[in-house]
């Protein structure tokens, strides 16, 4: 599940271990191994104890403090950001437009970052935004309550765009243009944008469909089915917000990694 030219790239990124004193203890499980058992969990959406330790990935609670540590370490957001510039450099990474979306999911257990969702009879329930690229290249995602406006996020999204390299010159991180749907529509996020240099294409309430945009906007529909198509992110099982945030950096830096090997 994890081909040498992924590991290539993460391997640098992982935190040091921690040697224990004397070196007590049980044989440390190697950190690819662990990390084939966590994108188990992730495509499958299999409970942590329920993890198959014959197939060698280590114990679910093993892999679980892994992902944990991994993320607080930076790991995910680092592995994205070499994935982008790498992009960047093939010419395969498209600032010319962005695109912001969300969706709902349910939340099994009540926790930080959900609320009750207006679209499951005010049952417990999350959000994931995405905004991507003019091709569906996810360059930021977040991790909200239930019952938060799409709007809201629209700025933090595009405050959260890394400033991507891969090129002479300096770091690329402002798309030209912004494209969203009537859940963004707001005078005052449009003017945000435009103190921000971006333009800003987003769809009028009150007035009849056939805008036009979801010609540009179906790239970012396509992007969060790619999300669901990882079982784990279908449905927040986590109470904590932080572990479900780390699946959803680690599928990102999955999406991006599949485009890449696509054009390189």
């Amino acid at each position: 599940m994890v081909s040498d030219q992924l590991w290539e790239r993460v391997e640098p990124l992982l935190p040091a271990p921690r040697r224990r004193p004397g070196g007590r203890g049980r044989p440390r499980v190697e950190d690819r191994k662990v990390l084939c058992g966590i994108l188990f969990v992730l495509h499958t959406g299999i409970q942590w104890e329920f993890l198959p330790q014959e197939l060698g990935f280590g114990s679910g609670m093993t892999c679980w403090r892994r992902l944990r540590d991994w993320n607080t370490a930076g790991v995910w957001d680092g592995l994205h950001r070499l994935l982008l510039a790498e992009l960047r450099g093939a010419g395969a990474l498209d600032f010319s437009r962005a695109v912001i979306d969300g969706t709902h999911l349910r939340a099994l257990r009540k926790g930080p970052t959900s609320g009750p969702s207006p679209v499951d009879r005010a049952r417990p329930g999350s959000k994931h935004h995405v905004i991507t690229d003019a091709s569906g290249i996810p360059l930021a995602v977040s991790l909200t309550g239930g019952n938060r406006n799409d709007v809201t996020q629209l700025i933090p999204l595009v405050e959260a765009i890394p400033a991507v390299a891969g090129r002479r010159g300096r770091p690329r991180q402002r798309p030209r243009v912004v494209y969203a749907d009537r859940a963004y529509d707001h005078d005052k996020y449009r003017r945000l944008l435009r103190a921000k240099g971006i333009s800003a294409r987003i769809a009028r309430r009150g007035v009849a469909h056939g805008s036009g945009l979801g010609a540009f906007r179906w790239v970012v529909e396509r992007t969060i089915a790619w999300y669901h198509g990882f079982r784990r992110l279908r449905t927040r099982w986590e109470r904590r917000d932080d572990i479900h945030e780390a699946f959803l950096g680690l599928a990102t830096c999955i999406i991006t990694y599949r485009r890449l090997t696509q054009f390189c």
